[in-house]
């Protein structure tokens, strides 16, 4: 028996027209599947770049009320440190004042590079700077803005302008603080997109320079290597404080003012013990020590096992809740 079809005037009989329009049928669904299978990598691509931009480190500060010169006083040791911002404010205010009688005033930088060890405070210190800066009249609103180099480098060519462009339009009239700035320069890596970040970072610069302070921050050595590798750079970094590691007793402070903070407080023999601790930590530590955060983590494992302790004591006194014992901190 034989079938036959019309098809435009034309008759396609028997098992030959159904041979061709078997394949040209597969040969159409496998282009479709292509097309479908590219747009979902497509979408996928896009879901992973989502998935990038989520875990980038941007911080936002907005300006905490109080006297941010006191709160400087107060920090546990970085004497040096205060007083390089202490003459930097006592400078710009004198400028200021120039400025008010009609005198001149020599242009100055108010962007400034931190250089130290991871846990030395170089945060804690920007966001306080933001808000002087913001008292002086230098900044209007006095905010800061944290991030690192995923904050500013995109993973495609083209886009990392965009990238740094958005999260400096998010800081102006605040501080844009960027922690370990030299991985915006690899070393032995000529075409970093991180030198697209720098060049887009230094014309914001100069186009927002009356309201945008930049603070990069980082390891010595590095920094160094940073701002030597642009001139640009260079040109607009030429203030620098130095943070130097904390000293076992500085450690010991820090740890006793967690607990003072949490409400509580060494047994004599758990103060003792802490103190050996943290002199055994400073004598004994490498490049990776995270000073004031070492102390902030030694403080949480003793709450911890101070925790475990009295998990099984029914109705434990608020002594009893309050003390840290020698077993609590070894």
């Amino acid at each position: 028996m034989q079938l036959s079809k019309n098809y435009g005037g034309k008759i396609f009989q028997g098992c030959g027209c159904l041979s061709i329009g078997f394949v040209l049928s597969i040969i159409i669904l496998c282009i479709i599947g292509v097309c479908v299978d590219d747009e979902e990598t497509s979408e996928g691509e896009q879901r992973e770049e989502q998935k990038t931009e989520q875990k980038d480190s941007v911080v936002v500060n907005e300006p905490l009320q109080g006297d941010p010169y006191k709160e400087l006083d107060e920090l546990i040791g970085l004497e040096d440190v205060k007083q390089e911002v202490h003459s930097l404010a006592n400078f710009v205010k004198i400028q200021k004042q120039r400025e008010a009688q009609g005198l001149k005033t020599p242009k100055m930088s108010y962007h400034l590079v931190f250089t130290g060890s991871p846990g030395t405070g170089k945060t804690t210190v920007a966001r306080i700077v933001a808000r002087i800066y913001k008292d002086l009249g230098v900044l209007k609103k006095g905010h800061m803005v944290e991030t690192d180099r995923s904050g500013l480098v995109a993973a495609y060519v083209g886009q990392t302008a965009i990238k740094t462009n958005a999260l400096v339009d998010s800081a102006l009239n605040g501080v844009l603080f960027i922690d370990e700035a030299y991985a915006l320069v690899p070393e032995n890596k000529s075409n970093d997109y991180g030198q697209e970040a720098i060049s887009t970072l230094l014309k914001r610069m100069e186009d927002d320079r009356d309201k945008l302070v930049v603070i990069v921050a980082g390891y010595t050595n590095e920094m160094k290597r940073f701002i030597d590798s642009n001139p640009g750079l260079k040109s607009r970094f030429n203030r620098y404080i130095n943070f130097p590691d904390y000293t076992g007793k500085e450690l010991y402070d820090i740890f006793c003012m967690y607990a003072r903070k949490n409400q509580y407080k060494l047994t004599p023999e758990a103060a003792e013990q802490v103190k050996r601790h943290f002199n055994n930590a400073v004598a004994h530590k490498d490049r990776n020590f995270g000073n004031a955060r070492y102390a902030r983590n030694y403080f949480e494992k003793s709450i911890q096992r101070q925790a475990n302790r009295l998990t099984n004591v029914k109705n434990a006194t608020k002594e009893q809740l309050t003390l840290l014992t020698i077993d609590d901190v070894k």
